[in-house]
């Protein structure tokens, strides 16, 4: 069985692909792209945020609304996306926080943490807006 034969992951393959290309196109006209940025996490839109939801979306208009499978994906969806801009985010401050220190002094050794690993609320709306989006266009077929 073909992995892409399940609807659901289907739809929340073709949200993530939209997601990133949209920050790629994103990254382009601030002047900021990379493909590891592009890729990564944090940034705009919310590439986590447009899975999920677009998996919520299309069991939601499979399933029903008031199915046992919709209450469960949209619990997962809230968690991820309360993660993304509360935890992730949190984390992504303190690791600008650890790389303004430069360096450890006994070793002279630099680090580099990734500062950009969570979202603010406009860049999860904005992924969720997505995800919504992809899975109602693709379950109208």
């Amino acid at each position: 069985m073909h992995i892409f034969s399940n609807y659901i992951i289907f739809i929340s393959a073709v949200a993530w692909i939209v997601a990133v290309i949209i920050k790629g196109i994103y990254g382009i006209k601030r002047g900021t792209f990379s493909v590891s940025q592009t890729l990564g996490s944090g940034g705009m839109p919310s590439v986590h945020s447009a899975l999920v939801t677009s998996a919520t979306t299309a069991i939601g208009i499979k399933y029903g609304i008031f199915s046992d499978l919709f209450a469960i994906a949209l619990i997962f969806s809230m968690i991820i996306i309360y993660d993304a801009i509360n935890v992730r985010f949190e984390a992504g401050l303190h690791a600008r926080a650890l790389n303004s220190l430069k360096c450890n002094k006994e070793s002279g050794k630099k680090y580099e943490f990734n500062e950009s690993i969570g979202h603010l609320p406009s860049e999860a709306f904005a992924g969720s807006i997505i995800g919504i989006i992809v899975a109602m266009i693709l379950m109208s077929f």
